[in-house]
């Protein structure tokens, strides 16, 4: 799993992917990463992510996130895995890379990578 989440940014950091994520999930990511990087490493690549061309980070309201909690309860999910089917749906999006499986049970939504 390590090898193929390096995968999946060395991808996007390249620019071979384009992609979305939130201010949300970013700092799902950042919480995961602060546990193998220093904090001056993790700041700096925090902050190339926001550089990147080919990465849109959203910001998310309070009525958003809301509504996520919302779906969340009827998805079955934690309501940033709800926030996440949100945006995909109102941007046109059907693939997510996660290793939670929770995705697999969600319509119209493939998790990547496959295994």
């Amino acid at each position: 799993m390590k090898e193929q989440a390096k995968r999946i940014i060395s991808n996007i950091s390249l620019g071979k992917e384009e992609v979305l994520t939130s201010v949300v999930h970013l700092s799902e990511a950042v919480n995961i990463l602060k546990h193998g990087m220093g904090i001056e490493e993790l700041a700096r690549f925090t902050i190339s992510l926001f550089m990147l061309n080919n990465m849109k980070i959203c910001s998310v309201t309070k009525e958003e996130y809301f509504a996520a909690a919302e779906l969340a309860e009827e998805l079955k999910v934690d309501p940033n895995d709800a926030l996440a089917v949100d945006l995909m749906r109102a941007n046109n999006i059907e693939e997510i890379y996660s290793f939670d499986i929770d995705f697999d049970r969600i319509s119209g939504i493939t998790r990547l990578p496959k295994y």
